[in-house]
């Protein structure tokens, strides 16, 4: 099997397939991948048939996704407040499981925490509602042109105040984290819903606010799809400003406003997602995050594919 060489796997592509650590690493092995991402699915009970096999040198990590491991609690969760939470006990927690994550990075000889810093909670599902008519109505008409605007309206007023919040979260988690003697980045990322933070200026934002401190983006590419096309922000326009920020990427494809696919195999489009071959490029950590849907030989293609445009670039 071809070695993927300095190229990462997360464990969302199989984890509902297996209910052991062991068993879920080995396959991602078997792809060729010498490290992987450890995603926020991962139990504590997995992590005994996992930790072995790190001590073993069979496979190395190179990041963790908070919050992690699993949490049970919606409020930790991959949607939530979380580093943005007004309540203080709320926030400490949040805070208190992001240091957690890095410990346990820290712990398996990993890069990178991966962090979904927060949203601007709305009553419904707006993102939802705006998929909806995306996909039934277009981008240019004027239910959907009024649902945005709904968003927006929402999204300006408060989210200033929630990002103040989350800049306070990650100063005190880095703070810990440094005296600790934690050796790892957090890579905030770029999100799937466009009530979440961050958008591309929200980030550059917050890691300016950081100077000096482990904080950088995480770009998530296919999410940063998305939400170019939703109209939230221009994802390749803007992600000039943060090359020297990135701290990783996820790398997938998003064919409509469906993301998780192996990029040029399952789209078709062998041109699209050059664009954002320079942030990957440029990232320390590089992690492919695909579905289930996608299969070995599809994966095999598509990392061909990515490393041959990525060695012409040179």
């Amino acid at each position: 099997m071809e070695d993927k060489g300095e190229f990462s796997f997360s464990t969302c592509w199989n984890i509902r397939r297996h209910t052991t650590g062991d068993g879920m690493l080995n396959e991602i092995r078997g792809l060729g991948f010498r490290r992987v991402e450890l995603n926020y699915n991962v139990t504590e009970e997995m992590l005994a048939a996992i930790e072995p096999m790190l001590e073993r040198g069979e496979i190395g990590v190179s990041s963790v996704h908070n919050t992690f491991p699993h949490v049970a609690d919606p409020d930790y969760g991959t949607d939530s407040v979380l580093l943005g939470f007004a309540d203080r006990e709320k926030r400490k927690r949040a805070v208190d499981l992001l240091v957690r994550s890095a410990e346990y990075a820290h712990r398996y000889g990993g890069e990178a925490v991966v962090v979904h810093p927060g949203e601007v909670p709305f009553p419904g599902d707006i993102s939802g509602e705006l998929e909806q008519l995306y996909g039934g109505q277009g981008k240019e008409s004027a239910a959907y042109r009024r649902k945005w605007a709904e968003l927006m309206e929402r999204r300006e007023a408060y989210s200033a105040g929630y990002v103040q919040t989350i800049i306070e979260s990650l100063d005190e988690v880095c703070n810990r984290a440094v005296s600790k003697g934690l050796n790892v980045r957090f890579g905030i990322e770029t999100r799937s819903k466009p009530q979440q933070i961050p958008t591309l200026a929200e980030a550059k934002t917050i890691i300016n606010a950081l100077k000096g401190a482990p904080v950088g983006i995480w770009y998530d590419t296919g999410h940063a799809i998305m939400m170019d096309r939703l109209g939230l922000y221009d994802s390749i326009g803007e992600m000039e400003g943060l090359m020297d920020d990135i701290v990783g990427v996820h790398i997938h494809e998003t064919i409509g406003l469906s993301d998780h696919w192996c990029p040029y195999v399952n789209s078709g489009n062998p041109d699209f997602y050059d664009a954002y071959l320079p942030m990957i490029e440029r990232a320390q950590v590089k992690v492919y995050e695909l579905k289930a849907a996608c299969r070995p030989e599809e994966i095999h293609e598509s990392h061909r594919l990515l490393t041959a445009k990525l060695a012409g670039r040179g």
